[in-house]
């Protein structure tokens, strides 16, 4: 069954969103992530701590990882500093 969403892998980065890792200081010295970054679709590629078999035994019962995805963790930091760049709708 097809799902509604699917991520296109062909999509690539246009744009960060917020500041860099670097300017954050989340990196410590280093490049990398943590990151968030729109593709040229639209959708959101996020970079982070892949902490999904830490928590997978512990989520709640509504939140899924599903067969392919990660859950990833990112500082708060990194998220606030993408929301200017985000729309409100």
């Amino acid at each position: 069954m097809k799902q509604p969403w699917d991520a296109d892998p062909d999509a690539v980065p246009t744009r960060r969103l917020g500041k860099s890792p670097t300017e954050l200081g989340t990196t410590g010295g280093r490049d990398g992530c943590p990151d968030v970054w729109e593709l040229d679709n639209g959708d959101i590629a996020v970079i982070g701590r892949d902490l999904t078999a830490a928590y997978r035994d512990g989520l709640p019962e509504d939140m899924v990882v599903g067969e392919g995805e990660r859950l990833v963790v990112i500082p708060r930091i990194t998220l606030l500093s993408a929301k200017a760049d985000l729309p409100d709708a």
